[in-house]
């Protein structure tokens, strides 16, 4: 079995945080079956060890189920992606019913024969309506399909979301669609309004419907595809012998002939009809007996109470707590000898990863290989940008030629191999001259309000770079004073700390990446403890 929607494979949605790299919307199409209980997911080629033959797009449904009964141990899925799934599912289908409500609606006669055939149709409707567009309401000035003379109350069974989407929007009827709304006090108003509603999503439905021309079918049969389909139905003996032009000949071709143009006009894969076609012909197959609608309408069970639509500001907090202690409940002990060394180590390999057009990568899994830097295509890079020759420096370099000078144009007798090897030695020499005005720039920005808001590293603590800017040169005319090396990871675990709390609990950068990263911070016990205060 498999369970999809509108938003695709939506199970996964729910491990979205375990799935295997590479698997996305675009590819996981037919991948998601249930298969004996248990959940699995047919593997990408490129990301499978295995040599089996794995279609490397999305598989038909014929290919998805060949693999499951064959390799049925490799496409089970990993165990924290059946957690997650399992999860979210446990309860159902008994859950189902508490997310049912049922209400009252005056509704046309059409609609709700329609309904009682279908009651899963209300969907599609609601939809219609909740996404019409002034195209979609031109429909819904004639009412061609359902007029509003014949109404007649009912129960209409929707799911929350569906009902909420229908109270919560704001609709006024055109005057020339004849639906017209008691005033607000009248007992039936809500029934009146959702009918309205719910009708001018039927109608939309019905006026997106394939509307087949006469001579379409003549187009379709006309076709060399249709020619070679029907050779290959005779060359199969499909006619059993029977006369060109005969009774049971022509209900035989028929018969092919509604195949195919089904075959051609839909896709394998696709829903048989669209909701505006089945809507239809429902219509035309059913018995309306509006007598016999009006006496229910009588004596209809009472609607269910709707006052779950409005939550109170207490009743969010405690969804919210809920929803934050569920998430937090595995690393509360954690939070007391919390390290901000993985703070700093995580948001160094999120720096140094290389992000694509589909974002950047999250250092998620610590046991990736780290990422390497290659001198040569760094310095070859920086050669292209900056240029081979010193003319191609600004006018502000001129005092700095002399260092990008391997060759006097005067000396005819250098031979090549020193100019080769000169040339070698450019892209060392331009990132020392770059490295140089860096250094310039830390002296001046030292004494800076700018420099002054680093923290710096106390003296006596020893690293690479501290010894590098320890190292530096100085002018004879420069002050000769010692740069204090910055402290990059405090500085760097202070900013995001600051960022976090400037949050004050609500969602930002500094949580947002932290938490793509598996780092999730605890809450500031100063910040709880003075709100507690101003609030006695």
């Amino acid at each position: 079995a498999r369970v999809d929607d509108n938003d695709g494979e939506f199970l996964l949605i729910e491990a979205a945080d375990f799935l295997p790299k590479g698997l996305n919307p675009e590819n996981s199409e037919n991948r998601v079956f249930f298969y004996k209980g248990e959940l699995h997911i047919i593997p990408l080629p490129e990301t499978h060890g295995q040599e089996w033959e794995l279609p490397a797009s999305s598989p038909t449904i014929s290919q998805a189920l060949t693999l499951l009964s064959t390799r049925a141990e490799e496409c089970l899925a990993a165990k924290p992606i059946r957690t997650a799934v399992y999860k979210r599912i446990s309860g159902y289908p008994e859950k189902i019913q508490a997310s049912f409500h049922r209400a009252h609606c005056y509704l046309p006669a059409g609609i709700v024969a329609v309904l009682r055939q279908r009651p899963s149709l209300v969907a599609a409707a609601v939809q219609a309506f909740y996404l019409r567009d002034p195209i979609d309401l031109r429909a819904c000035r004639s009412f061609r399909t359902f007029p509003p003379d014949e109404r007649v109350m009912t129960v209409v069974t929707f799911t929350k979301c569906l009902y909420a989407q229908l109270m919560q929007q704001k609709f006024v009827p055109d005057r020339r669609s004849g639906y017209t709304l008691p005033p607000p006090s009248h007992p039936q108003y809500k029934a009146h309004e959702l009918g309205m509603k719910l009708a001018h999503g039927f109608e939309i439905l019905c006026s997106k419907c394939s509307k087949v021309s006469p001579g379409s079918k003549t187009n379709v049969l006309s076709s060399p595809l249709w020619e070679r389909f029907f050779s290959s139905l005779k060359e199969k003996n499909y006619f059993k012998g029977e006369m060109e032009g005969s009774a049971k000949y022509l209900e035989l071709l028929h018969m092919a002939e509604d195949y195919f143009q089904r075959s051609v006009t839909k896709p394998e894969s696709s829903v048989a009809v669209s909701p505006g076609d089945e809507i239809l012909t429902l219509l035309q197959t059913t018995t309306l007996d509006l007598k016999e609608l009006e006496k229910e309408a009588a004596c209809l069970p009472p609607e269910d109470d709707d006052s779950w639509l409005e939550i109170s500001p207490d009743d969010l907090d405690q969804m919210l707590k809920e929803a934050t202690n569920e998430s937090h409940s595995s690393s509360n002990k954690e939070e007391e000898k919390y390290d901000l060394e993985a703070v700093a180590e995580s948001m160094k390999a999120f720096v140094s990863k290389v992000s694509t057009h589909e974002g950047a990568e999250m250092p998620w899994s610590s046991d990736e290989a780290h990422v390497t830097f290659d001198v040569d295509s760094f310095t070859n890079a920086l050669d292209r940008i900056l240029g081979a020759d010193s003319e191609e420096l600004d006018s502000d370099d001129l005092d700095e030629e002399e260092e990008f000078e391997f060759s006097d144009e005067d000396d005819e007798d250098l031979d090549v191999e020193n100019q080769r090897q000169a040339q070698k030695a450019l892209p060392n020499e331009v990132t020392g001259s770059l490295k140089s005005y860096m250094k310039e720039m830390d002296c001046e920005l030292a004494h800076t309000n700018v420099g002054r808001s680093f923290t710096t590293r106390k003296k006596g603590v020893s690293s690479v770079k501290a010894t590098v800017s320890q190292n530096a040169g100085h002018d004879s005319g420069a002050e000769d004073t010692e740069l204090t090396p910055i402290d990059v990871d405090m500085n760097l675990v202070a900013n995001l700390l600051e960022s976090y709390s400037a949050q004050a609990g609500l969602a930002g950068p500094a949580s947002n990446i932290l938490q793509s990263m598996g780092v999730n911070l605890p809450e500031n016990a100063d910040q709880m403890g003075s709100n507690k205060e101003a609030e006695e």
